[in-house]
């Protein structure tokens, strides 16, 4: 499958989902720049779709199917559940300078960011 291909609704729908759901679980807001909570959310379901499990897309792998088996990427990636430290910023705590008030997106914003994205 190409690195180009969109996700499809499915699996970006319940990429949405799950990061709704874990913002609200650990007081973490999205980042105050929605786009990039749209980006993140995007990688997220095209490595769930491409590799079976949400690589976090942020990061550069030799080895992708390595680092889905070894887990410690996967989101939430272990710094993440250890320090609330995300590299992507999806999820963003309440002192970093580029916390946003959002725990929600729509996913007619994400594929809209994605759309441009990719028009560009």
């Amino acid at each position: 499958m190409s690195e180009e291909k969109k996700s499809s609704d499915k699996t970006l729908d319940a990429m949405r989902h799950f990061s709704e759901q874990y913002a609200k679980r650990t007081g973490t807001f999205f980042c105050s720049d929605l786009s990039v909570t749209a980006v993140v959310i995007e990688g997220l379901a095209k490595h769930k779709e491409q590799l079976g499990a949400p690589l976090c897309p942020c990061r550069h792998y030799e080895d992708k199917e390595a680092e889905v088996k070894a887990t410690f990427w996967n989101c939430p990636c272990v710094p993440m559940r250890e320090r609330k430290e995300c590299h992507c910023m999806l999820f963003v705590t309440e002192d970093n300078p580029f916390v946003g008030e959002e725990q929600h997106i729509t996913l007619d914003y994400i594929k809209e960011v994605s759309e441009n994205i990719r028009k560009s």
